[in-house]
């Protein structure tokens, strides 16, 4: 994460972390998958979100 810059506070500190609950392919299935939220240390605006495992959603 060099080189980024939040766009709302300017800050250049970002860190990962994920939800409590996983992304699935439908309502009944009982895997899913994390979402991991990049976000800025100084004010939380969240510069992106990515799924962790995708081969889940392929058919």
């Amino acid at each position: 994460m060099e080189d980024k810059k939040c766009l709302k506070c300017g800050g250049t500190e970002f860190v990962e972390a994920t939800d409590y609950m996983p992304v699935k392919p439908s309502k009944m299935s009982l895997s899913g998958s994390n979402k991991i939220f990049t976000f800025c240390l100084k004010c939380g605006e969240v510069l992106s979100i990515r799924i962790e495992n995708t081969t889940i959603f392929k058919k």
